[in-house]
């Protein structure tokens, strides 16, 4: 087992004991489910934060990605995960604001990155990938190069295809609700 299987397997552990929320719930898109994975529950633990880090900083390093960031609460924990560990020494991390500032620099990206940086857009749950492609459109008219998506967890309800046209860019899932909650009531 290398030591990137052994991070997914210490992720996918922390996300069933501490994210998997059974009963109805309301999702940002305004769905009804009868589950909910709140994925920073493990992300800020410190088991789950270095296994999530070291997974991200793996995809980053894959796709040339110089940053990590994307939507501000969604993605600053395992941005902040992938900058952590040793593998994402030379990242720097970033966040997308849900609103403009009306003071200060009155940014949209918040962070050490300029025009022309390639980055990797984190988001920690995907579900109809909404919030991530406002947030790429974002970092796009700033400027940067987004070189790839990567989701803590995909609860495979199409958000992946949405983000992936949105970035022009590869996009990947860390884990899928179907590794995490496989005897799922809903399960396709």
């Amino acid at each position: 087992m290398t030591d990137l299987d052994a991070a997914k397997q210490t992720l996918l552990a922390e996300l069933r004991e501490h994210s998997l929320i059974l009963g109805e719930v309301t999702l940002s898109s305004g769905a009804k489910a009868q589950y909910y994975v709140d994925a920073r529950r493990a992300l800020m633990r410190p088991a789950g934060f270095r296994a999530a880090g070291e997974l991200i900083a793996a995809v980053a390093g894959e796709v040339g990605a110089e940053a990590v960031g994307g939507p501000a609460t969604a993605a600053i924990p395992p941005a902040c995960a992938a900058i952590a560990v040793p593998a994402g020494a030379d990242l720097l991390a970033f966040f997308v604001r849900g609103e403009r500032k009306e003071h200060g620099l009155q940014r949209w990206v918040e962070g050490p990155v300029s025009p022309g940086m390639r980055c990797l857009v984190v988001e920690d749950t995907v579900t109809t990938g909404g919030s991530t492609a406002k947030a790429i459109g974002r970092i796009q008219e700033e400027g940067l190069t987004v070189a790839g998506v990567a989701a803590v967890v995909d609860r495979l309800a199409g958000g992946g295809e949405k983000i992936e046209a949105a970035a022009r860019a590869p996009y990947r899932a860390l884990v899928t609700i179907d590794e995490i909650y496989p005897d799922r009531p809903d399960r396709g």
